[in-house]
């Protein structure tokens, strides 16, 4: 198999996903000059240019030529359109096609795409811009080891990755780590509204809320095998000021809305699926 530095990389769209992978590849060692991203907003794909120096091409077709792996970092609903137009470029040139458009099913998929080709889904998200994120990842049994393991490294680019074993667990992902970061900026947010309800000036609250949260994703980021629960309980003094908090939050009935939050995102992937797949 070849190493992150051989690898040709052609991204068919050139949005912000777009850009943090093209920005976490050219850090972890894979040469500008094969990476080609193709978009039809020229004056995008200029910007990346002058900002990365990769390749650029409004032909997706050429893009895919002679890469290794192909990036479909379309809207979904474009992709089907997007996909039957490469189906003879991709025919030729068999690359691994990884797909981050969230709610395509592989079945969807390979509909659009030459038979035979190997479909990888990933399941990013928006900390993946800063090479910080978590991805999902999903095959089916006709991808083969080496061709997961080339998916994963174009993928870690960005983050974390994780394979799961079912396709069905990507909404699961989606509702975890996909809608993920607005959990956690809505919980910071509220935090410092409350602040500023009672008195605090609102620079000082969203200064600290958001340096909490910053800090509070280092601590975690620093551990190996974070224990959750453990790390929770160590900045939780019996009586004390944290122990207060977490108590007012259990009987708000913190624990049951996040489940609902969870299943109503998890759902509505499902749902997405569906219309995007009939498209």
């Amino acid at each position: 198999m070849k190493t992150l530095p051989e690898l040709r990389i052609a991204l068919i769209g050139g949005g912000n996903m777009g850009r943090g992978l093209v920005g976490g590849l050219l850090a972890r060692g894979l040469p500008a000059s094969h990476i080609t991203v193709a978009d039809i907003n020229l004056a995008g794909l200029q910007v990346i240019a002058n900002d990365y120096g990769v390749q650029i091409t409004t032909d997706n077709s050429a893009a895919v030529a002679a890469a290794d792996v192909v990036v479909m970092a379309v809207k979904p609903q474009q992709m089907g359109a997007v996909l039957t137009a490469l189906h003879d470029a991709l025919a030729a040139a068999a690359p691994v096609l990884v797909s981050v458009a969230a709610g395509l099913r592989v079945a969807d998929l390979a509909r659009w795409s030459p038979a035979g080709i190997a479909i990888v889904r990933a399941m990013p998200n928006r900390p993946a811009l800063i090479s910080a994120g978590a991805s999902g990842l999903y095959a089916d049994a006709t991808v083969s080891a080496a061709q997961r393991a080339l998916a994963e490294l174009v993928l870690q680019a960005t983050g974390v990755t994780v394979w799961v074993d079912r396709e069905s667990d990507l909404d699961l992902v989606t509702a975890l780590s996909g809608s993920g970061p607005a959990y956690f900026f809505l919980l910071a947010e509220l935090m410092a509204e409350a602040a500023v309800a009672r008195g605090l000036p609102a620079d000082t609250a969203r200064v600290l809320a958001a340096q909490t949260l910053a800090g509070a994703g280092q601590l975690v980021a620093a551990e190996a095998t974070p224990d959750l629960a453990r790390m929770r309980a160590e900045v939780t003094s019996p009586g004390g000021t944290t122990a207060a908090a977490l108590a007012a939050f259990a009987a708000q009935g913190l624990g049951a809305n996040v489940t609902a939050a969870m299943d109503a995102a998890a759902q509505r992937s499902r749902e997405l699926a569906d219309l995007f797949g009939a498209g």
